[in-house]
């Protein structure tokens, strides 16, 4: 059994959804099909529960009509049946009227809020699985509320996931497609929640995980993971296949194709995780995997908004404790640390929530001096397999820097990656020619002497 996720922009024509079901309909595995919201619904519902929270109705309802005529001219390309149209229009009225008694509601509370964004998976997914009955296809909806857990911490209940979903394909063991929401779930409450990271890859991979499957595969509308970011870098391609540690890494520090909380569940129960494209169904995409290919450099990837903080103090030569004490601190204000480096008196610490800074560092001046820290920084993660024997790396990258300022540098405390730190006007720069150099230099100098 297979679990395959199409995300807003996959589902958010109705030509899409056309696709997405040939897709699966020729596909002769049983599948779970996970789908996102409509593009641009769940920002739409977002504004208007802030408008609802302000009080402010009669703009709520104004932006609600302007989502339900796109809703409604949706439905009439959709279907291609009388029957088929009505059962949509159905779907509508009634989550619609749904969203109409949540923007009355007072005080408008977060757990409000989280029922009215939950509404654009809901719609999108009983949209399709209408169309699907509507084809004859042999598919069921099963409600994410239903199965998908997560506890206090708002950790998913593994355990609890497996079980109830287990127990939903046994009773429906004749249905070849099943349909269900990304991103939404219920709290140890019983309320609507979310997942929040990942959204509906996590959701994905852990259906994925909790059903053994054979293959986890995220449909989106690029051919897979690039080497680089496209959209700054001018030769880039895809990236045929990555470990998990590697694919985890390039998530982390800014490939946005995937979110690093989705290779978790997947690599726990050994479930390849295969990125496609709906676009262009026929490419190979990417393979995610225990294994992959034995190329040292494999891609780069770039993350912004980074402060980097510099920490000194005399304290620190020849005694224990003082790391304790610093990371306490950032454990205090919950404020994730991307790369740290050391010296026998100093420490550099990068972050990219800046929301506690000025009480992070109030706190770090009661035991040390601090320089003055760096906003509007770029990490700059190159990644492939750099074990202990393998020689050189560093210096190709270093060489492709020489003329770009490095703040830090992190290296070796990965096999995967090596870390620079630099000034965000330097971003562009260092993306491509750390592209030419580590990508297409050699080719190039092989190109130089084999020619006749």
């Amino acid at each position: 059994m297979q679990v395959w996720k199409f995300g807003g922009t996959s589902v958010g024509k109705p030509e899409r959804m056309h696709s997405i079901r040939q897709l699966l309909v020729d596909d002769s595995s049983r599948k779970i099909v996970v789908l996102s919201a409509l593009s641009g619904s769940t920002n739409a519902l977002i504004a208007i529960g802030e408008a609802a929270k302000a009080n402010e109705t009669d703009s709520a309802f104004e932006q609600l009509e302007a989502l339900r005529k796109h809703y409604d001219a949706f439905l009439e390309e959709l279907y291609t049946t009388e029957a088929g149209l009505e059962k949509g229009k159905k779907v509508v009225e009634s989550e619609f009227g749904y969203i109409r008694s949540l923007i009355g509601i007072r005080p408008f509370a977060p757990k409000h809020e989280k029922e009215l964004v939950a509404e654009g998976e809901l719609l999108s997914t009983k949209m399709f699985q209408a169309y699907l009955s509507e084809q004859g296809d042999s598919s069921v909806l099963f409600p994410a509320l239903e199965f998908m857990r997560i506890d206090a911490d708002g950790e998913p209940e593994m355990l609890e996931i497996e079980t109830r979903l287990t127990a939903m394909l046994e009773q429906h063991a004749d249905k070849k497609i099943i349909v269900t929401q990304g991103f939404i779930c219920r709290n140890p409450r019983e309320e609507v929640d979310n997942l929040k990271r990942g959204g509906s890859d996590y959701t994905a991979s852990l259906i994925g995980g909790a059903i053994r499957a054979e293959e986890i595969q995220i449909w989106t509308d690029i051919d897979g993971m690039h080497n680089n970011d496209p959209r700054i870098v001018k030769r880039t391609f895809p990236i045929r296949e990555l470990t998990f540690e590697e694919a985890a890494e390039l998530a982390y520090f800014g490939a946005k194709i995937l979110h690093p909380s989705t290779i978790t569940p997947a690599k726990l129960r050994h479930v390849p995780v295969r990125l496609k494209n709906t676009m262009q169904p026929e490419a190979p995409g990417t393979l995610i995997a225990n294994q992959s290919s034995d190329r040292e450099i494999k891609a780069i990837a770039a993350k912004d908004n980074i402060t980097a903080i510099y920490i000194h103090s005399t304290r620190m030569l020849n005694a224990y404790g003082f790391l304790r004490r610093v990371f306490e601190i950032f454990e205090k204000y919950k404020t994730p640390v991307d790369m740290i480096t050391t010296s026998e008196v100093s420490v550099s610490v990068t972050i990219d929530n800046d929301t506690n800074l000025e009480a992070i560092t109030a706190e770090l001046r009661e035991f040390a001096d601090l320089e003055e820290h760096d906003r509007d920084q770029n990490i700059i993660c190159i990644v492939g397999n750099f074990s202990a024997d393998k020689e050189g790396i560093a210096m190709k990258v270093l060489d492709a820097m020489k003329n770009i300022p490095i703040r830090m540098i992190s290296y070796g405390a990965s096999e995967h990656n090596l870390s620079l730190l630099i000034h965000s006007k330097y971003k562009a720069e260092a993306l491509n020619v750390l592209n030419e150099r580590l990508f297409f230099y050699e080719d190039a100098m092989k190109d130089i002497f084999t020619a006749p």
